[in-house]
């Protein structure tokens, strides 16, 4: 319930805050891309499927084409859960798990825009430190915990504990809020015993974003 929350007050953040960073279209056999150069991923609409015969259409028999009315239910939570408070997110085709249209040609189409906060990395065994100044308190915006890339948190892991990029826990932003929300300094540990471990063998990490507000 809480993870929902935080997704709908991020959603309802981005409309206040317009730092928009665009539309993005990406065909399945692709990974879509999402980034922010000044401050984090907040994702505001997703589509999996196809509702249209162009799109993606290149090269493609008309019969792969066909299905206009293809969607994946729930494709805009899966997004949101593993890309929001990010600063660069890849998502595949795979994050959706079933198929909505077998024998269809898909593609993902995503809104979202990129929203001032604070961000903060901490590698698995590591702390993340979320601290405010004038008397302001902490907001969670978003929290990530698992492995979206082969880059981040990799010195010293074998190739094995980084292969997996498809991983996250869906706790992550209701464990951090419910730990921080509303403190001044709140110390985090990237754990499993704090978070569960989505991805047995892989080397995670925590992102999350926050901002600093007056306390009510």
């Amino acid at each position: 319930m809480l993870s929902s929350l935080l997704r709908s007050a991020l959603v309802l953040a981005a409309v206040c805050c317009l730092t928009y960073a665009g539309s993005v279209i990406t065909c399945e056999d692709w990974v879509q891309r999402l980034s922010c150069n000044h401050g984090v991923v907040s994702v505001l609409t997703v589509a999996y499927g196809r509702t249209d015969s162009q799109t993606c259409s290149k090269d493609k028999p008309p019969e792969e084409l066909a299905d206009t009315a293809c969607s994946q239910a729930g494709a805009l939570e899966a997004v949101a859960n593993r890309c929001n408070g990010t600063k660069v997110c890849k998502v595949d085709k795979m994050i959706f798990g079933a198929d909505p249209c077998r024998g269809t040609y898909k593609y993902i189409q995503t809104t979202y825009t990129c929203l001032p906060a604070n961000h903060v990395v901490a590698c698995e065994l590591s702390t993340a430190e979320l601290y405010c100044e004038q008397e302001k308190v902490i907001k969670v915006i978003a929290a990530f915990y698992g492995r979206n890339d082969r880059t981040t948190c990799v010195q010293g892991s074998p190739y094995r504990e980084i292969e997996q990029v498809n991983c996250f826990s869906t706790t992550a932003a209701s464990t951090v809020a419910e730990s921080c929300n509303g403190q001044s300094r709140c110390t985090i540990y990237a754990l499993n015993s704090n978070f569960g471990d989505p991805c047995p063998g892989t080397f995670k990490y925590l992102e999350l974003a926050y901002t600093c507000e007056c306390p009510f």
